[in-house]
């Protein structure tokens, strides 16, 4: 793992992001015999010449340990944005999911990483509609969202699927109860992402540019928070992190000024 990342920074990668579907439960055999966590991972990889940014996901709450939530406060290279999946804010059916995790863990857990790194900005993924949910369970989910606040988040209805656990279990949720949970959860949701992308209007953030935009003369970046930000700017900015003020907030993406590019910055 550390010689792909330190052969990936000696070419010009300066972001490394690490993927798995229960990341932060990895446990990985080090140089010296000991096993590593992921929290000692991203510590080492923070050590690695020309790495400035680290991200993970995705991420179990069950295995969100004290020295992963501690690097979140200590290790500037790890970005402060975090895809933490909590599916239910219903207690009742996260345990019909076997999610292994409840309401109140999540929301300890956000506190936690909160003040630890008070910048966080979060990602969740929400099912409704999964066998048995009520509007009182349904109410949980929504509540859920309000009080912790979310950057951005993917929601879907639950999908009926032979085979599955979930397809013989009693008390389906008809596809119109559904759509209609669907479609206020998306809308609380979507208002909280708008209200996130305008709360940085006006700030200088450091963005990742990675590609050109449609319209000529257009570099599309992420912010430290994963959000997409469209510049004027040259693109010789692709793989290069430069100084961008703000300007607009916008749904799914801000506009910026580049205020300091690269090679201005070391001249």
């Amino acid at each position: 793992m550390l010689a792909e990342a330190r052969h990936l920074a000696a070419a010009g990668a300066i972001e490394i992001t690490l993927l798995g579907q229960n990341v932060n439960a990895y446990h990985g055999e080090a140089a010296d015999g000991s096993t590593w966590s992921l929290a000692h991972l991203i510590r080492a990889l923070a050590e690695i010449e020309g790495v400035a940014r680290i991200r993970y996901t995705t991420s179990h709450p069950r295995d969100m340990d004290d020295a992963l939530i501690a690097v979140h406060g200590e290790v500037p290279q790890l970005m402060p944005y975090l895809h933490l999946p909590v599916q239910s804010g219903s207690d009742r059916i996260l345990e019909a999911m076997n999610r292994r995790h409840g309401r109140d863990l999540f929301l300890r857990l956000v506190d936690r990483l909160r003040a630890r790194c008070p910048d966080l900005a979060l990602s969740s993924d929400f099912i409704v509609g999964f066998p048995g949910e009520s509007d009182a369970d349904f109410d949980d989910t929504m509540r859920l969202i309000e009080s912790v606040g979310f950057a951005s988040a993917f929601s879907f209805k639950y999908s009926r699927r032979p085979g599955t656990p979930g397809w013989a279990m009693p008390d389906q949720v008809p596809e119109g109860v559904k759509a209609a949970r669907l479609a206020a959860l998306q809308a609380l949701l979507g208002c909280q992402a708008r209200d996130f992308n305008a709360s940085k209007v006006g700030a200088t953030v450091p963005v990742l540019f990675a590609e050109t935009g449609r319209k000529p003369g257009q570099v599309i970046g992420k912010t430290p928070w994963l959000q997409s930000v469209y510049a004027e700017g040259n693109p010789r900015l692709i793989g290069s992190i430069a100084a961008v003020r703000l300007t607009e907030g916008h749904a799914n993406s801000l506009a910026g000024e580049i205020v300091v590019r690269p090679w201005e910055a070391a001249a």
